[in-house]
């Protein structure tokens, strides 16, 4: 049986970042990611472009691509995009890890990811604070939304993604987010 070796903040931050992995510290357990596939890449892509030109255009919030956000002593994670409203982006040193949840976490799937670590994260980032998660899976073309307290909704192929409390307007095809191009 093997034992976990677990990390303080400081440790975390003082490993060396060795590319083409990224680390994040879960409940002081070292997480290391390996690097997303093409589809992965698309569909982030695709999604964060839309969000970005639609907060940028109604100065609703910056959306980042694999920030760091502190969760707790013990939690460091990277959501593969996230939005934070312009209200607490007023208030954030730019300069330092943004503490709490994002306001939406999005973490798109790769085949390499576990189960149990995708629901850990959406549970980690509504309990520091997030108001959404999706959890985008390209292989089956569907969305898994999390809100604080209510039930999981899946949205497919079809169906429209949307985050009305966050970015009201806004909203894309889940056909055209998961179409791929090949040419």
């Amino acid at each position: 049986m093997s034992t976990r070796t677990l990390l303080t903040l400081a440790q975390f931050d003082a490993l060396p970042r060795v590319e083409p992995k990224k680390y994040e510290l879960s409940e002081g357990e070292l997480v290391m990611t390996a690097s997303p596939r093409p589809l992965h890449g698309i569909v982030r892509e695709k999604l964060g472009k839309s969000l970005i030109i639609f907060a940028d255009a109604h100065h609703l919030g910056s959306v980042f691509w694999e920030m760091e956000f502190h969760l707790s002593a013990e939690t460091v994670r990277i959501p593969d995009l996230s939005f934070v409203t312009s209200e607490r982006m007023r208030l954030q040193n730019i300069d330092e890890r943004i503490q709490g949840a994002p306001e939406l976490a999005i973490e798109v799937v790769s085949p390499s990811n576990e189960p149990s670590d995708l629901i850990l994260k959406a549970k980690q980032y509504l309990q520091t604070g997030a108001r959404l998660v999706w959890i985008v899976y390209p292989q089956t073309q569907m969305v898994y939304i999390y809100r604080p307290g209510e039930r999981v909704e899946i949205r497919e192929d079809g169906q429209v993604l949307d985050a009305p409390e966050l970015l009201p307007g806004w909203s894309i095809q889940l056909g055209e987010l998961f179409s791929v191009s090949r040419s």
